[in-house]
């Protein structure tokens, strides 16, 4: 752990270890397999890379897209790792070079797609090789509980037998228990060796807003961020090439993103976002996982995504250096009524699940709640604080979100779920409540109910929102398997009439809301103003220049906070570069004089 260390300082330039990351690092020199579950800017490559530069041997990395591993080996050579990655958009010459390479022994890590990994002769020429650890990135790809499940993945459990020395490490920064548990079992990795870090990212405002004018609201939140990079997720190809088309009239830089586009297109809006070139992409999920970016500062829902898992893997786009960042998610009952078209069309059994997911959603969406309880619970996150500060309902003094009684409606439907012996979901006990002749309401004699029909007043949707206020505030379970929901003692607290019930009740048509979007930058953001802004405009200048003469993306030289740090303590020699964020020795050869050479012309010009 040592050589850790100074690994850490000398190539990477980081100070200390974060949370979890010495723990794992020591477990997998020892070769013991390890699943490894960490946030989106967590650290989770560290974990492997630098037992990599230890070990003797190769570490295999897997990674599921070719533009992912390319930024992760550029980003490692400019801190003078040896690394490379086999796959095809390699040349038969580069391909050639570089298993000549692999056969000297003078590389350290190797990236490759898992279907790469699984060709005959990928697994003949690593025979010949001492390989000391496989890393599985992304590797909620293995389950099918997973939200981007590859059967390639699948099978990697059968490579490890190709390997018996190695430690197997599966990383990921998106897994619910039972994902996680699908990992472990496939991969034959022991319960005991489970690194679970909080999935909680408190550099990004999490925002919630009714979607009233969509594209004044966007507007809005690009005015805080001028000059700053941004992802706009949209739900079809349609609407994102429609503000994509608006956002350019009006002057922004842009471009759209979205499986309609041919593979050339996609690959150079995706380059040119990487490289600074474009600021804003405008996409559908097709834009997924090969985002390494870290300085996006903001991320916008324009509609409703699928599923938690699906919010919670595209927000992780933001922030990634550690700095603040705003994520908007624009909440209308119009996108609600086509996500239920479009499961309407699945399978029964995909219908269910789907279902759940959405339901599962609309409890974030909705929560009068700190949006991190609904959030990191869902994750099986426990113990966490009632009161985060960086979402829009923990925002103080904005007299937005005062709460209403509900104590009589939520007692309604308390003594429903109970007179059905707690084996219904919300959706029957809204029928019973609203007095439907529904076939299934009479099949269970449920007309003859004291509660029947009692609640007429109020349409499915308000009582289908309240269930999902009881649920988050722990009066009911929700047994997802069947759907059933069942009383906990906090329920007849209220029932009983000893505790009130106080909650949001949606309006009866749906109508747009009483709340306008916040347009404030994230928790932290009074550190924007400790930094000199004109200097570090001028650094990022620079560094687009040497990024561009090197054919790299600007981060890969340096992340926007080590620039910041520069701007904040104006370092005037080497070592005072080194003890910043992120510069190791590789880059202090590669960049230092000419940062140091704009920091000193900057401070002669400000002094005369």
């Amino acid at each position: 752990m040592i050589r850790a260390q100074s690994i850490l300082k000398d190539v990477f330039g980081f100070e200390t270890f974060w949370p979890l990351q010495e723990k794992i690092i020591s477990h997998i020199l020892q070769k013991k397999d390890a699943l490894v579950v960490m946030p989106t800017g967590g650290g989770k490559s560290l974990c492997y890379q630098i037992p990599g530069l230890i070990f003797d041997g190769l570490t295999i990395v897997v990674s599921p897209l070719i533009s992912l591993m390319k930024d992760q080996v550029d980003q490692l050579r400019e801190y003078g790792v040896a690394a490379l990655f086999l796959n095809s958009s390699l040349s038969l010459e580069e391909y050639r070079a570089n298993v000549t390479r692999l056969r000297g022994g003078g590389v350290k890590l190797l990236y490759m797609a898992p279907e790469a990994l699984l060709a005959t002769r990928t697994l003949a020429l690593l025979a010949e090789l001492k390989v000391d650890c496989l890393a599985i990135d992304e590797a909620h790809c293995i389950s099918q509980w997973g939200h981007d499940f590859r059967p390639e993945y699948r099978q990697l459990a059968e490579v490890r037998a190709a390997f018996p020395e190695a430690a197997c490490v599966a990383l990921t920064a998106t897994a619910t228990p039972r994902v996680r548990e699908d990992i472990r079992q496939s991969l034959n990795i022991p319960g005991r060796c489970q690194f679970i870090g909080s999935f909680n990212r408190p550099n990004l405002f999490l925002e919630v807003a009714p979607k009233t004018e969509p594209l004044d609201q966007v507007l809005a939140l690009l005015e805080q961020y001028p000059g700053e990079s941004g992802i706009i997720y949209c739900a079809t190809r349609r609407q994102t090439e429609k503000l994509d088309a608006v956002l350019e009239r009006k002057g922004y830089s842009v471009r759209p993103y979205h499986a309609g586009l041919s593979e050339a297109e996609r690959s150079e809006n995706q380059e040119r976002f990487s490289r600074d070139d474009c600021r804003i992409i405008v996409a559908t999920i097709a834009f997924g996982m090969g985002i390494n970016k870290p300085n996006v500062r903001f991320v916008i829902h324009y509609d409703l995504p699928g599923s938690i898992d699906n919010y919670y893997q595209e927000i992780g786009r933001a922030g990634r250096d550690g700095l603040p960042a705003h994520c908007l998610l624009l909440f209308g009952y119009g996108d609600l009524q086509k996500i239920r078209y479009f499961i309407g069309q699945k399978a029964e059994q995909e219908q269910r699940v789907a279902n759940i997911l959405l339901s599962q959603l609309l409890g974030f969406a909705e929560t009068d709640l700190c949006r991190r309880i609904p959030l990191l619970s869902y994750f099986g996150e426990t113990g966490v604080p009632e009161h985060c500060g960086g979402c829009d309902n923990c925002r103080t003094g904005n007299g937005e979100r005062e709460l209403a009684d509900l104590t009589t409606p939520a007692q309604m439907f308390l003594s429903c779920v109970k007179r059905t012996e707690e084996i219904f979901g919300a959706g029957h006990i809204a029928d019973i409540l609203r007095g439907s002749s529904s076939q299934k309401i009479l099949k269970f004699g449920h007309e003859a109910l004291s509660t029947y029909g009692i609640g007429k007043d109020y349409s499915a949707r308000q009582w289908q929102h309240l269930s999902r206020q009881l649920i988050q505030k722990g009066l009911l379970l929700h047994q997802y398997e069947h759907g059933s929901l069942k009383l906990t003692p906090k329920a007849w607290e209220v029932l009983r009439g000893n505790e009130p019930f106080l909650g949001k009740w949606e309006e009866a048509a749906g109508g747009k809301g009483r709340r306008k979007a916040a347009v404030r930058g994230g928790q932290g953001d009074e550190v924007d103003d400790s930094f000199d802004r004109e200097l570090f405009e001028a650094l990022r200048k620079k560094r687009k220049a040497l990024a561009d003469q090197a054919n790299l993306p600007p981060y890969a030289v340096f992340h926007d906070r080590t620039l910041r740090e520069m701007a904040r303590d104006y370092p005037r020699d080497r070592e005072g570069l080194l003890a910043l964020h992120g510069v190791g020795r590789s880059k202090l050869e590669k960049y230092g004089d000419a940062f140091l050479e704009i920091i000193g012309e900057h401070c002669r010009t400000r002094q005369g």
